[in-house]
């Protein structure tokens, strides 16, 4: 896997530790000369999504919005860009090149909305990404943005005042179920997935007891059908006592009665129909079992 695959992997923004273990050292210096990756801070990593819309925005004086607007604040994406997402007024006329170089929209930015004159402030990044991104993405950047304290319950209300009312039904599904202790992508993207399964209804990092003795915490769970979704990235599971604890954790579950599935990354996020149709037989059968047992 490459330097660029890894930082993809994990929404954009990643520790040298993870992208030395993932790759090497002469790749991660190799990268940064080469441009792919810029450095954030000490030890932190990232791909240039957001210095490539800042200098674009500059260009061309648009606002970054959208995924570009979440990258500069530090935000996990299921997607990166493939493009710098630029805003301009209506009547602007931009260049060709520019147009081709970028996705280029034209609209009305709601006052008090950018940040230091060329990005949308969080919170009107989380709504514009519920506007206008499918529901798995936006999901992935409202829960990263509550996460990691770029955003408030409040500031985006406050924000929603003066967001254009046609979209209102599509941030509302986001901020509906938008939870602050969604680990990532990977979880937020198959949590969306879940949430469109009649009969299932998941919670975030639920933790496992049993007689008062801690179990696990799990990435999602049904409570009532006891069915247990986790987004397992296999990272550490070439160490033979983290491969021991793994396997522990998830006897330990299915003693207790739960039915563990576990997805990986590339199944949730590209193979999403599959997920979906194993949650839906996973449903049935669970109900079935609790219609014999009544």
């Amino acid at each position: 896997m490459s330097i660029v695959e890894e930082l993809e992997r994990r929404g954009g923004v990643a520790s040298r530790q993870q992208l030395v273990a993932a790759t090497s050292r002469g790749e991660l210096e190799q990268a940064l000369a080469d441009g792919g990756v810029v450095k954030l801070a000490r030890g932190r990593y990232a791909l240039p999504t957001a210095s490539n819309a800042r200098r674009a925005a500059h260009e061309i004086s648009a606002v970054a919005v959208g995924l570009s607007a979440a990258a500069h604040h530090g935000l996990l994406l299921k997607w990166q860009p493939r493009r710098p997402q630029l805003v301009v007024p209506r009547g602007r006329r931009v260049p060709a090149a520019a147009q081709q170089a970028n996705d280029v929209s034209w609209r009305r930015v709601p006052e008090g909305a950018v940040q230091d004159g060329w990005v949308l402030t969080p919170a009107f990044t989380v709504l514009d990404c519920a506007s206008r991104l499918p529901f798995d993405e936006a999901l992935a950047v409202a829960d990263c943005a509550l996460r990691f304290g770029a955003v408030s319950w409040e500031g985006i209300e406050q924000a929603q005042l003066s967001w254009p009312r046609g979209a209102s039904k599509r941030v509302r599904r986001v901020l509906e179920v938008a939870d602050a202790d969604a680990q990532g992508p990977f979880e937020s993207v198959l949590r969306a997935i879940a949430l469109g399964v009649p009969g299932l209804s998941v919670v975030t990092q639920h933790r496992v007891d049993v007689d008062g003795t801690f179990i696990a915490r799990v990435d999602l769970a049904d409570l009532r059908l006891r069915i247990v979704l986790e987004a397992d990235s296999f990272e550490f599971h070439g160490l033979p006592e983290l491969m021991d604890k793994d396997c522990k954790r998830y006897d330990e579950l299915v003693i207790e009665g739960w039915m563990v599935l576990r997805f990986s990354w590339s199944q949730v996020m590209t193979k999403a129909a599959w997920v979906r149709s194993v949650l839906e037989r996973a449903v049935a059968a669970r109900e079935r079992q609790l219609l014999l047992s009544a």
